[in-house]
């Protein structure tokens, strides 16, 4: 490891350089794609086009990323564990000649890959005409959880700090994947109470985050990057006022209208 900042931040040095990591230019490429493609481009090509039906498209992307994110889940669980990898008081990335590196690899970079398949979503919402769905708070989401990937690999290696932090990520996405695909058999299900439940599950996730990273802080003797953890606060901070402004707007407002009217 490298040390620059005064000797804070980290540089990863793992020989072991996966597909899109070691050089940004990859996930920037990919990124900059799905931007043109969703801002521009795709809705051009769907100007004169009707809307396709993707229903069981969807649904097999919905079942995939239950399955891929359980299995991550799972994986890494068993890793935190029962392996007892790390110690648990203060994460920190395993050294190259830990006998348990492959597999902190292995699942930190089935989550990293997994943030750029979750752009697929979006592809949905543009072929078919659901540009509501492509709000700012959603295509930021997606930008900074894929290449905020590429940012914690490259300067903290692969696992470290975040991994519990992106298996509590995956579990939410195994809840939302799950409520996605019985939305689409089940038309009971796409009330507005569960996808209010949806959105306060994902708030409380970022809250979490925030207060591991603020425990993390608080440990004097723990070595975990502190760069790191302040990029990782400042991320968690922005999503908590991102999705408390979204839920306020889409629920909170909604229903104080709702119950005015009945006054009235």
């Amino acid at each position: 490891m490298a040390d620059i900042l005064n000797g804070t931040l980290l540089i990863s040095e793992d020989p072991v350089q996966l597909p899109l990591i070691g050089s940004p230019w990859p996930a920037l490429t990919i990124i900059s794609l799905y931007l043109l493609f969703v801002l521009k481009v795709g809705k051009k090509i769907m100007e004169d086009r009707k809307p396709y039906d993707l229903r069981g498209v969807i649904k097999v992307y919905n079942i995939f990323q239950i399955l891929y994110n359980s299995a991550v889940l799972i994986g890494g669980l068993h890793f935190l564990f029962v392996l007892k990898a790390y110690d648990l008081s203060c994460i920190i990335t395993l050294p190259l000649d830990h006998e348990y590196k492959d597999r902190e690899r292995l699942i930190t970079y089935a989550y990293f890959i997994n943030k750029f398949m979750d752009l697929i979503e979006t592809f949905f919402f543009v072929l078919r005409k659901k540009d509501r769905q492509i709000s700012f708070l959603h295509v930021f989401h997606h930008l900074v959880m894929s290449f905020g990937g590429y940012v914690h690999i490259t300067f903290n290696g692969y696992g470290g700090t975040l991994f519990p932090l992106c298996l509590l990520n995956v579990a939410v996405h195994v809840i939302m994947y799950s409520y996605y695909y019985l939305s689409s058999v089940n038309k009971a299900v796409q009330s507005s109470r569960w996808k209010k439940c949806i959105t306060i599950v994902q708030l409380a996730q970022f809250v979490l985050v925030l207060s591991n990273f603020i425990y993390t802080l608080r440990q004097p003797n723990c070595k975990a990057p502190r760069p790191v953890i302040y990029f990782g606060m400042s991320v968690a901070g922005t999503f908590i006022l991102m999705f408390t402004n979204f839920y306020i707007h889409a629920y909170v407002l909604p229903d104080k209208k709702k119950s005015e009217l009945k006054v009235h």
